[in-house]
């Protein structure tokens, strides 16, 4: 229980303000679709598509491999840090050249010839995010909660501060001819969405200026030796980041190019910016998918040493999925309540948020299967199954989204995270065993679908506040049933 206990602290210490952060960024969400008509939204859902991949490339697994080094090395901690850095920073250098010099002609393939400064900007973006994530990493290793907490957060608030100024502010006073200081100096009409991205990037390089002291204070050490041993344990991170890249964002840019010509009342763009923005209501899982990553990698390192460690795997796994369909309950119970952070136009896809809600929820319990092959080492196994999922994401987008559009991209989601999950599931068995909970796990996931389909079926023909009503009572049984079983756990669960 004192493991749990931690990783439950570092949990909170790290992912908290992260959650805050990423909530914060959240309500961007409503000032988005309401400002920005459906086929914009959907080139900034597409966008940040590409983003997602830059980022992952420009890292190539240089975290995690980070996290792995320091952990089996109590001495070279400096010596480590400053050859990642060194290897990020020179690789970065010639990406934002490189996307510079050609930034017309990616303009061009991409369908934006008009915004060839989008390329510029993102490039920038993404490769001062790449450094500073090591950087971040660092405070994380060196349980600096309180400074990783405040370079978060601060940047975030420049982000939202900036998206406020520019789009509540600035365009609906634009559009009503008002003329003063701040709108006539600091706001053009021309650049429209473009201000997404121009704030995106003020937000990251405030947080790069803010970790320059680490920068300044390294001693530049690179060691040839072992950056070729980190690229080696890395290189398979690398290749499964990019699957997993594919399983989460391929959909919102394929759906653009594979759409059929006869779409009814939407255009391409605007399918994209609906699935986007109904993928955003699923993010209340991923925001505490991403807050356990945080805390849980790093502890996954420091805690396989200890004799009683599987256990302590297995126990987090239950865990995890308890809150996971806690939360997929109270999104899709009050779902009435959440889709309000969309637009009204936005609300024609919410059929496909449950799919996308317990695909994310997959993926999570990927994440946490994945500690047998990076504990053991086999990290090829962790590219192998990421690249099978990526594989399915590709196959059924490409045969689904000519039949039924957005919703065979949800369905793909989901499968490609389950397949992952299996075939991850009964490797571990074989190489890392660890004696997961299964009845208990199997049991929560089943109730919380039960209830969502009890709960469909009972509130069709009731009243907005009878529906609140019972779909209230609903949760609270399923929060008795998560009492009752894990109080008197050996009486009742093996």
């Amino acid at each position: 229980m004192k493991a749990l206990q931690k990783l439950a602290g570092q949990t909170a210490i790290y992912g908290l303000p992260s959650i805050i952060g990423r909530l914060l960024n959240y309500l961007l969400v409503p000032l988005h679709t309401s400002k920005f008509v459906l086929s914009e939204y959907g080139e900034i859902t597409e966008m940040y598509a590409y983003v997602a991949f830059l980022v992952v490339l420009l890292t190539y697994g240089m975290e995690t491999a980070y996290f792995r080094f320091q952990s089996k090395d109590d001495q070279n901690h400096t010596t480590i840090f400053s050859t990642v850095l060194i290897s990020l920073f020179g690789s970065t250098t010639i990406f934002i050249f490189l996307a510079t010099y050609f930034s017309l002609d990616i303009a061009e393939f991409l369908k934006y010839p008009d915004n060839q400064e989008y390329v510029i900007w993102f490039a920038f973006i993404v490769g001062l995010d790449a450094i500073s994530s090591i950087a971040m990493a660092r405070l994380r290793i060196e349980n600096r909660a309180i400074r990783f907490a405040s370079v978060n957060m601060l940047s975030i608030f420049v982000n939202i501060g900036l998206n406020i100024f520019w789009i509540w502010y600035c365009i609906p006073r634009y559009e009503q001819g008002i003329s003063n200081f701040f709108i006539d100096n600091f706001y053009s009409p021309d650049i429209g969405i473009g201000y997404v991205f121009i704030a995106n990037l003020f937000s990251s390089i405030i947080k790069f200026i803010l970790l320059s002291p680490q920068f300044a204070r390294m001693k530049a050490t690179f060691d040839r030796t072992l950056i070729r041993e980190m690229l080696i344990y890395g290189s398979p991170l690398l290749i499964s980041s990019i699957a997993i890249m594919v399983n989460e964002n391929a959909d919102k840019i394929l759906l653009k190019w594979l759409l059929l010509e006869d779409l009814g009342k939407y255009q391409a763009t605007e399918i994209v910016g609906i699935y986007g923005g109904c993928y955003k209501l699923s993010i209340i899982i991923s925001l505490f998918i991403q807050a356990f990553r945080y805390a849980a990698e790093p502890f996954f390192f420091s805690e396989w040493k200890e004799k009683d460690a599987k256990e302590t795997y297995a126990k987090i796994m239950k865990y995890f999925i308890i809150v996971c369909t806690l939360i997929f309950l109270v999104v899709m119970l009050y779902i009435d309540i959440f889709k309000h952070f969309l637009d009204q136009k936005y609300w024609v896809g919410l059929h496909i948020v449950p799919i996308l809600l317990f695909a994310n929820i997959f993926l999570g319990i990927f994440y946490n299967l994945s500690v047998w092959y990076k504990l053991s080492g086999k990290t090829k196994y962790g590219a192998y199954i990421a690249s099978f999922g990526a594989l399915i994401t590709l196959v059924l987008n490409f045969i689904l989204i000519p039949k039924i559009g957005y919703i065979g991209s949800a369905w793909a989601t989901f499968i490609c995270y389950l397949s992952m999950v299996i075939i991850s599931y009964f490797l571990g068995q074989k190489y890392f065993k660890v004696n997961y909970p299964l009845k208990p796990i199997f049991l929560y996931i089943s109730i919380s679908i039960f209830f969502f389909f009890i709960s469909n079926w009972l509130v069709a023909e009731l009243s907005t506040t009878m529906t609140y009503v019972v779909n209230t009572f609903i949760l609270l049984v399923f929060l008795s049933i998560i009492v009752v079983l894990e109080k008197p756990k050996k009486a009742l669960i093996s």
